[in-house]
């Protein structure tokens, strides 16, 4: 009869919290996603580092909480899923249109 031992799936791994990303790494996320025509990703891509928001707020916003009419808005708050606290954050001009 064998024993079965029963190892975690975070064995040998690091636990915690990722280091932020580099600069370099930024610019090539944007390059390959421009490259490859990827607007929507890139949009929330620059969001996301402007907002600094997680991804399933992020993916919750919709384009009025961002646009108001032809322009983007300097300014917009949203609620967090997780904690239920408002964040209000800037946009970059230049974050969601390129």
């Amino acid at each position: 009869m064998a024993i079965k031992v029963h190892t975690p799936w975070n064995k040998n791994r690091i636990i915690g919290q990722k280091k932020p990303l580099q600069i370099s790494h930024i610019w090539g996320i944007r390059i390959r996603l421009e490259l490859e025509g990827r607007t929507r990703d890139l949009a929330l891509f620059n969001l996301g580092l402007d907002s600094k928001l997680r991804g399933c707020d992020l993916v919750k916003l919709k384009v009025s909480d961002v646009v108001c009419g032809r322009s983007v808005l300097r300014r917009t708050h949203v609620v967090q899923q997780k904690t239920g606290s408002p964040v209000q954050f800037e946009i970059t001009p230049k974050c969601l249109i390129r």
